[in-house]
């Protein structure tokens, strides 16, 4: 069952009420609290750590659901911080198999770089039909993101879209009792890397050689050897699925790919908590609103169960023309290194 465009745009509204009543809660929380308060460990879970400022997330999140969600469509919750297989549903207490949608949440992406104060963190949601354990991310019909900017910047940006409505996005002035203005975000659209931004994420140290590896073959196949010693490409480890898609959507970036579970599973290296998980990539949707190629590493579509645990390997080009060029060489690559 596919939603009406109506009950899409009304969602994507909630989305967005959503997505800002736990910004303003992290932004008036952290205030409170030192870094080394936010940076507490809560909780170890299959899927990853949780720190004390996830907990306020999550905790604003639960309240909006309660006090906002309307009864006439029960819903679903996957979220970072519940276990596969524990049942979240608004209103409390309603069976899985009485509601009619689903939404899958990362309250905090980024937390490391925020709780630090170092990079922006990201809210992610999306929401599809409920189908039950079947669903998957090809059934997220609305999506929203936005920016927990660090104590420095003024400026948060929000995204929302539902599927062939194209891209709504705005920024938000935290100074100015979160005031917005439009704001026109454009990816590329240029048909090479050089002199930009391309990246391979290795964020941590496990399968980091591996995938420098990767990316070191990638652009030499590409483009060859540098005649120069500056560097032909650069790249961004911004430990943010969301602030990657970002990044890709602003224009900053042409080329993410992110394959460590390629990496662990050649490597024999146990990847739950290391990896990309389906509340990351919850926003793909936005990147295809606005022309970008979001896929696995072979070229197939995006695709995942929305659960918390299961790793995903994903690639995101700023355009088509992009994703033709680079695809079939990463394509080899990947069958020589991973």
């Amino acid at each position: 069952m596919s939603l009406s465009n109506q009950t899409r745009e009304a969602l994507r509204l909630q989305l967005c009420a959503l997505q800002l009543y736990v910004l303003e809660s992290i932004l008036s929380e952290r205030a409170k609290r030192s870094t080394d308060q936010l940076a507490l460990i809560s909780e170890e879970t299959a899927a990853d750590t949780i720190y004390a400022i996830d907990r306020i997330a999550e905790e604003s999140i639960d309240q909006w659901f309660r006090e906002n969600w309307p009864a006439q469509q029960p819903v679903e919750i996957i979220m970072e911080g519940i276990l596969d297989g524990e049942v979240l549903t608004y209103p409390r207490g309603t069976a899985i198999e009485a509601t009619q949608l689903k939404i899958i949440i990362d309250p905090i992406d980024g937390t490391r770089g925020i709780m630090y104060d170092k990079r922006s963190a990201w809210i992610l949601a999306g929401i599809a039909p409920q189908k039950g354990s079947a669903n998957t991310l090809r059934d997220i019909e609305v999506a929203a993101m936005t920016e927990i900017p660090t104590t420095r910047q003024w400026r948060a940006d929000h995204i929302s879209a539902y599927r062939g409505g194209g891209l709504q996005s705005t920024l938000i002035d935290v100074r100015n009792n979160f005031s917005t203005a439009t704001v026109d975000l454009h990816p590329s659209q240029a048909t090479e890397v050089r002199h930009a931004f391309g990246t391979v994420c290795r964020f941590f140290p496990a399968g980091s050689s591996l995938l420098s590896q990767v990316e070191e073959s990638l652009w030499e196949r590409l483009y060859g050897t540098p005649n120069s010693p500056s560097p032909l490409i650069f790249n961004d480890q911004y430990i943010s699925t969301g602030g990657q898609f970002y990044e890709i959507l602003s224009g900053h970036d042409r080329f993410i790919a992110d394959l460590r579970p390629l990496a662990f599973r050649k490597l024999k290296i146990e990847s739950s908590n290391l990896a990309c998980h389906p509340y990351d990539v919850a926003c793909a949707l936005l990147l295809e609103e606005a022309g970008c190629v979001i896929e696995h590493s072979g070229g197939q579509a995006l695709d995942c169960l929305l659960d918390t645990t299961s790793p995903v390997e994903w690639v995101a080009y700023a355009n088509r023309g992009l994703a033709d060029r680079i695809r079939p060489v990463l394509k080899e690559v990947i069958a020589e290194l991973l």
